[in-house]
């Protein structure tokens, strides 16, 4: 996607013009496999999503979105000794109020919970997924592996971001496309990230939530112009951080791969038969790896030297050649 002479982003726009827009429920993003429209009354939200949603399209249009949020302000007495804020859609209110200076959190979480309610057509991959050569390269792994801290690093050392909660797998193409949302970090990944990289573009910083500190990083302009870019799987790695561990990168017998996978997908058993060949068919196209690492750049020049194999293996493998 080429942007015209026209062509507006979040980043271009003042906060004014962003809570104007969020007042009236005008604001919308498309993520790639899914849209999300938001509505709000939070100066502070405004001012988040200027800095984590910072190069997507800024239309005066909003076109159909899948789902409908808003964050509002609680009214009340606790509005005035302890402000707070609400997670709305459709008329439902899933989860209590959150502070008031943790809108985006909120927004983020509730998106993903909707998310992973809805893309019922999609094998949603609890996996971060960059981009290399027009091939997937899949990290699936269970909270507390590493897997953000990872695809954040390599999304700012060339690889293109498509994911980083969602490993969204068409069962029907039989390819990987973006759910580009920012790469929600945590805690001491936080501080590794802005060490490996320290111009990387972070938004505020979130203390104390129920996950502890938490920071998310902006999808580059290229990871947003191309998040409609359908992508064949190349290679799937289990990261597994462990401190001051060294670096290792073992094979996985496809066996541990397909249960790797299926036990890292949020509906794997909702999609039946569906899902089990939409794994079946990650397995079998694609090497599977475990890495445990301890430091970032360690862990990226492996996965450089990785690629190297990944991509004449691939090159070898026709996609007309691919199991049915």
């Amino acid at each position: 996607m080429t942007a015209s002479p026209a062509f507006r982003r979040v980043a271009d726009a003042d906060v004014d013009d962003l809570l104007r827009r969020l007042r009236a429920g005008r604001l919308g993003f498309d993520l790639g496999a899914t849209s999300v429209r938001v509505a709000s009354d939070s100066v502070a939200l405004a001012q988040q999503i200027q800095r984590v949603y910072a190069q997507f399209p800024l239309t005066d249009e909003v076109p159909w979105a899948d789902h409908h949020v808003s964050i509002r302000r609680v009214g009340g007495w606790r509005r005035l000794i302890r402000p707070q804020v609400e997670f709305d859609c459709d008329f439902q209110r899933p989860f209590s109020p959150f502070p008031a200076d943790t809108a985006l959190p909120l927004l983020e979480w509730g998106s993903n919970w909707l998310i992973g309610q809805r893309l019922a057509h999609l094998l949603l991959l609890h996996a971060g997924v960059v981009e290399r050569d027009g091939l997937a390269l899949v990290l699936p792994a269970t909270p507390g592996s590493g897997k953000s801290t990872l695809t954040a690093a390599l999304s700012l050392r060339g690889w293109r971001l498509l994911s980083d909660e969602f490993g969204t797998f068409c069962p029907q193409r039989r390819r990987f496309i973006a759910l580009l949302k920012p790469v929600a970090l945590k805690n001491q990944s936080i501080d590794l990230i802005r060490a490996f990289a320290p111009g990387a573009p972070l938004g505020p910083l979130f203390p104390k939530t129920r996950k502890g500190t938490v920071a998310h990083l902006a999808a580059d302009r290229d990871a947003v112009d191309r998040r409609h870019e359908w992508v064949r799987p190349g290679a799937v790695v289990m990261p597994r951080w462990a401190a001051d561990a060294p670096l290792s990168l073992q094979r996985m017998a496809p066996h541990v791969m397909f249960g790797s996978l299926a036990f890292n997908a949020f509906n794997y058993q909702d999609n039946g038969e569906r899902g089990f060949d939409a794994v079946s068919h990650l397995t079998a196209v694609c090497s599977g790896w475990q890495l445990s690492y301890s430091r970032l750049d360690d862990a990226l020049a492996a996965l450089d030297r990785l690629w190297l194999q990944v991509r004449e293996e691939q090159h070898q493998r026709s996609p007309l050649a691919e199991p049915a």
